[in-house]
C-alpha cells in the first residue's frame, strides 16, 4: 500500500441486501445496498471502502468469513476451498442514508474484448433486488497527516466515486483542483465540491487536430464554449476508446499549473496513474513524498482473483 488510511471502527463482516439498481452513466451502474447490516455501519464519509463478497456463479450460499482482522479474515478466506469461496472486490461507499440504513455502491461497467465481464461488473449488470452481499468496512482512505494549504484529487473513473465522496466531505473552505478522467462526456457526473475546489474533466474519447484531450469547464458543469474549453497537452496514445484508463488524467496531471503553497495529493485508480501521478510531483514538482498518497485500485491487463 502506498498510504496510510484511517481504520474501520468495529469492522466485522455483515450481510446486506440489493435494494435497487440504476444505470447512473454509460460506464457507471449504481446499486443500492440495504439492511441491518448496514445500520451496523459507522459511517465516516470521505472515501469510505469495504470489502465486497459476491457469491459465484453454481454455488448454492453465501459462505462469509467470522472474523474480521485483516490477516485473520483472509487466512481463513484463503483456508476455505475455492470452488466455495467467494468474490471479493474492494468498493467506495459512494453515499449514505443512515436514516434508511442504505448505502449506494457505484460500479464501473465494461466489458473485454472476448465479451467476458468481471465480477463485479456482472452483479452491478444482473442483480435483482433481494439479493444478498457480505460487507466488511475497511476505513477511509484519504488521510493527510500534515498541515496543507489545498488539496490535489488525481482519478480514472474507478477512482471516480472516491473522488465525489471525498468532495462531498471536504470543508467549505478548502481550495483544490480534482482531475478525473472518464471514457466519454456523458460519463462526467455531478457532485457537490467546495467553492474553491475546482473539478476537470479529461476525456479519454475526445481528442483535438493538434493532440490535445478536452477538458470540458468544470465551473458551469457543462463543455465550454469553442474558443474556452481547457485542454491539456495529451500524447496521442493516451486517448481514445483503446487507451489505458488513467494515461490521459496523468498527462494533464503533467500539464496542470498548480495551486501555490503546501499541497495534499491524493492519486487513485488504475496502478500507472496512481504511482505515475507519486512519481511525477515528488520528481518533477518537488512535493515531499510524505504529501502523496496514491493506491493502485487496478492493473491493466491483470484481473484480480
Amino acid at each position: 500500500m502506498g498510504y496510510k488510511g484511517r481504520k474501520a471502527v468495529d469492522p466485522h463482516v455483515m450481510v446486506a441486501e440489493v435494494v435497487s439498481t440504476k444505470q447512473v452513466t454509460p460506464g457507471m451502474v449504481r446499486v443500492t445496498l440495504g439492511g441491518e447490516g448496514i445500520a451496523a455501519l459507522t459511517l465516516q464519509g470521505y472515501d469510505q471502502w469495504f470489502r465486497l463478497f459476491l457469491g459465484r456463479p453454481g454455488q448454492d450460499m453465501l459462505r462469509l468469513p467470522t472474523r474480521t482482522s485483516n490477516l485473520g479474515w483472509y487466512a481463513q478466506y484463503l483456508a476455505t476451498p475455492k470452488p466455495n469461496r467467494p468474490w471479493v472486490r474492494s468498493y467506495t461507499i459512494r453515499a449514505a442514508r443512515p436514516d434508511l440504513d442504505e448505502i449506494d455502491v457505484d460500479f464501473v461497467v465494461h466489458t473485454a474484448e472476448d465479451g467476458a465481464v468481471g465480477p463485479g461488473c456482472g452483479f452491478a449488470t444482473g442483480c435483482s433486488v433481494g439479493d444478498q452481499v457480505g460487507i466488511l468496512d475497511q476505513g477511509v482512505g484519504y488521510n493527510p497527516r500534515h498541515e496543507h494549504d489545498w488539496t490535489l484529487l488525481v482519478a480514472d473513473e474507478s477512482g471516480l466515486p472516491a473522488v465525489a465522496g471525498i468532495c462531498e466531505s471536504l470543508p467549505e473552505s478548502t481550495r483544490g483542483l480534482a482531475i478525473i478522467e472518464v471514457a466519454t462526456d456523458a460519463d462526467r457526473q455531478e457532485f457537490r465540491t467546495p467553492a474553491g475546489v475546482e473539478v476537470r474533466w479529461v476525456l479519454r474519447d475526445s481528442v483535438h487536430d493538434d493532440g490535445r484531450a478536452a477538458i470540458p469547464s468544470a465551473s458551469t458543469g457543462v463543455r465550454a464554449e469553442a474558443g474556452t474549453t481547457l485542454v491539456a497537452e495529451v500524447a496521442e496514445d493516451a486517448v481514445g476508446h483503446h487507451a489505458v484508463p488513467g494515461a490521459a488524467a496523468l498527462e494533464a496531471l503533467r500539464a496542470a499549473e498548480l495551486l501555490d503553497g503546501t499541497v495534499y495529493a491524493y492519486a487513485i485508480g488504475e496502478s500507472s496513474l496512481a504511482t505515475g501521478a507519486r512519481r511525477h510531483l515528488v520528481n518533477e514538482r518537488g512535493v515531499p513524498k510524505a504529501h502523496v498518497d496514491f493506491v493502485g485500485y487496478w492493473r491493466q491487463g491483470h484481473a484480480a482473483q
